[in-house]
């Protein structure tokens, strides 16, 4: 008689239990579909394993959300989660791809608990709980199968939640990187002049579909016309609608001064008062005066353009510092060059100079002087259709460093 009370009993235990996972399953379950912030979802976890199971010693490990590469712990019961981090527990866990039991030869900090229970997402780990402490050791196997279920739940609805919230920001970046795009090819002419006095071709390669290069053209009349071209400090939108801002004021200033130092003077000024000094430009602006035969121009902190002319090269250097950094240029030093039919003038922004080769190696001065050396008699179109090609083979199949903005001017004839 009393075995069969003892089975009865027992049976009401199990029942018992079943009942209590089934409702605590539930609960979670619910929650979960309820979309309880993540802190709940480790309180419940917490409440479950201390109230329910009886477990007195408790640690759960997740990714820190701003470092995969780092760990929190998420919730505990009786443990001091940042002395156990310190001992870098996670190392030790690593190598448990399955439920574990805690034994003597492990490591010092895991003698702590009884069982390691690893959550892996593929291969790659979501989470990690350390249960020690239980009360009871009857119908241990059964509880031990619900806390690696729970556990199991609750890290995979967390890691749910950061890949949701990963999707969102992706796609809010994603929107972002097209309204920059779409910002960018508004302001980038489509096309430069062609005429029998003088020729203006570009190529424009961002970087990851967002740069932040800019060049432009402004014709005055029919002997004088300025070229230009900018690198702005930084990607994405931001630098697009700086970009937009400084076209503005290009566009603007430009026809106030009729010299390029006062011009250049004001330009800094504009842009310094927008941005701060949190970002800068370096700019190059050349003005061709076809009756003056005449390339004057100013180089603020910009990487100095090729001048071709009767088989020989020279940089375009003078000038004064990058565009916004300071409130007031400390100098500006504008120079005048006599030009000649047929001379060259290669802009571009230091995207060209820090193209690789499969081997590291920079294209930098040698590469574009050798170029504009060997194929500065070619028109504007032809020079930078040759180019492109040579960018192309010397960089295979590596990948833009930067992005790369080229305006190139070929003058034909004076009038």
């Amino acid at each position: 008689m009393s075995r069969e009370i003892a089975m009865l009993e027992k049976l009401e235990k199990d029942l018992s239990l079943k009942e209590l996972q089934i409702k605590s399953l539930l609960t979670i379950t619910q929650a979960i579909n309820d979309n309880v912030p993540a802190e709940g979802l480790y309180n419940m976890y917490r409440s479950f394993l201390s109230w329910e199971l009886g477990i007195t010693r408790m640690g759960l490990f997740i990714p820190s959300e701003n470092d995969q590469e780092k760990w929190d712990c998420a919730t505990q019961i009786n443990v001091d989660s940042e002395d156990l981090l310190t001992t870098d527990i996670i190392t030790y866990l690593k190598p448990f791809k399955r439920l574990h039991t805690i034994k003597e030869q492990d490591e010092a900090p895991l003698q702590l608990f009884d069982i390691v229970i690893p959550v892996y997402h593929k291969e790659r780990p979501i989470a990690y709980s350390l249960i020690g402490g239980i009360k009871t050791k009857e119908d241990l196997y059964n509880k031990i199968q619900f806390i690696t279920t729970i556990t199991n739940i609750i890290a995979v609805a967390i890691e749910n939640k950061r890949l949701f919230k990963r999707q969102i920001i992706q796609e809010r970046l994603k929107k972002e990187i097209e309204l920059a795009s779409n910002v960018q090819q508004m302001l980038i002419p489509d096309e430069l002049p062609t005429t029998e006095h003088y020729e203006l071709s570009s190529i424009y390669k961002p970087h990851f579909n967002i740069g932040g290069d800019y060049l432009d053209f402004i014709n005055f009349d029919r002997g004088r016309f300025i070229f230009c071209i900018a690198d702005i400090s930084g990607k994405g939108v931001a630098a697009a609608l700086l970009m937009a801002n400084f076209q503005a004021m290009i566009q603007s200033l430009i026809y106030q001064y009729r010299d390029l130092e006062t011009f250049i003077f004001a330009l800094n000024q504009t842009v310094h008062r927008v941005t701060k000094s949190d970002k800068f430009i370096t700019f190059f602006i050349g003005e061709v005066d076809l009756h003056k035969k005449t390339l004057k121009y100013i180089n603020a902190g910009h990487y100095p353009p090729v001048l071709y002319q009767s088989g020989k090269l020279r940089r375009l250097e003078s000038g004064c510092t990058v565009i916004g950094a300071f409130e007031k240029l400390p100098e500006i030093h504008e120079e005048i060059v006599p030009l000649k039919e047929g001379a060259l003038i290669m802009s571009f922004t230091d995207g060209l100079a820090d193209l690789r080769d499969d081997k590291g190696n920079l294209f930098e001065d040698k590469g574009i002087e050798s170029f504009a050396l060997t194929h500065g008699e070619k028109s504007a179109q032809a020079f930078n259709d040759e180019l492109l090609k040579a960018i192309d083979r010397y960089r295979g199949e590596e990948e833009y460093p930067d992005d790369i903005a080229v305006i190139t001017c070929k003058i034909r004839k004076f009038l």
